[in-house]
């Protein structure tokens, strides 16, 4: 007895879902499927770079593709209606069917690209996929605070900041064009030191400085795009004559004892009351005549006011 042979398409239909892809195309159509060859692009500023985005399964040939930026949660289109737009708009191009290329990336430009794919004659019609697009930036020259001089003994901070570079950058200080450790006692080098740098920060702390801390000091900011530093400045450590600091408020007090010696002196033989005796008797005024004279404004010139006595 011969078998009947019964049509694919009936057989398809009864079959599930996952052997979908797997049958042949006149079965059942597939779905759109999409993958990527780098889904977290890392780019240095200003360069170029290829968001990959590739159908693996279609049977629709001409499909809709849009690609989205998604940064500060907010979503703007960037390929949509077959032309680029948005801030990209000059600098990108479809590559291929669906990847996008970015010329002269910025450091605005990273943020989340998300590549949608519709494709209507497909069993599963819509597909996308997730790029995160980082762009490094260089740092620039750091600014950098050097005390020029400081007793011995002492504390000191020397600092060094740099804002523009990404990703964050790590810092390194030299004295007379010796890198520094972050820590003094870690080599037997700089045994003579108490210091201690943080790379995170850029702070280089000195708990006491000593003779041999006396240099030409300079910082480096450095990230995976590049590095840079700052102009060298002079830190001094000096001597703090004690003898002549003793000396001087000696000298200070011994005048100050004279002057006041002086003034007693003074006091005792009696200039100050004979001053203030002759000063009374300036003011005191000495007797008249017996002749007033007064002055008015008419006249200009005092006048007669009573007759002498004889």
């Amino acid at each position: 007895m011969a078998l009947r042979r019964r049509p694919a398409v009936r057989l398809c239909a009864r079959l599930p879902d996952f052997f979908v892809l797997l049958l042949f195309r006149g079965c059942l159509i597939g779905a759109v499927n999409l993958k990527s060859s780098n889904r977290t692009p890392v780019v240095q500023e200003f360069e170029s770079v290829e968001l990959s985005c590739i159908i693996t399964d279609s049977q629709t040939s001409d499909p809709r593709i849009e690609w989205k930026k998604i940064q500060d949660d907010q979503t703007t289109y960037v390929f949509f209606d077959n032309r680029i737009q948005g801030d990209l708009a000059g600098r990108a191009e479809l590559l291929g069917k669906t990847s996008l290329r970015i010329w002269n990336v910025t450091r605005t430009d990273s943020a989340l690209y998300r590549c949608e794919v519709v494709a209507r004659n497909d069993r599963k019609e819509i597909d996308e996929i997730v790029i995160e697009l980082t762009v490094q930036v260089k740092p620039v020259p750091p600014v950098c605070r050097v005390p020029k001089a400081v007793p011995v003994g002492k504390t000191a901070t020397l600092h060094c900041q740099e804002s523009e570079g990404y990703p964050r950058p790590h810092y390194s200080w030299y004295r007379n064009d010796v890198p520094l450790p972050t820590d003094s006692r870690a080599n037997p080098r700089f045994r003579n030191s108490s210091f201690l740098l943080n790379s995170e920060t850029g702070t280089l702390v000195f708990n006491a400085v000593h003779k041999e801390d006396s240099g030409q000091y300079y910082c480096i900011a450095s990230n995976d795009a590049g590095s840079a530093r700052c102009e060298e400045q002079e830190m001094e450590v000096y001597d703090l004559n004690i003898g002549g600091i003793i000396g001087g408020i000696l000298v200070v007090l011994a005048v100050l004892a004279l002057i006041t010696v002086g003034i007693c002196c003074a006091y005792r033989r009696g200039y100050f009351i004979n001053n203030k005796q002759n000063g009374e008797s300036y003011k005191s005024p000495g007797k008249t005549d017996g002749v007033n004279y007064i002055r008015t404004d008419e006249e200009g010139d005092f006048r007669h006011k009573s007759s002498f006595v004889i």
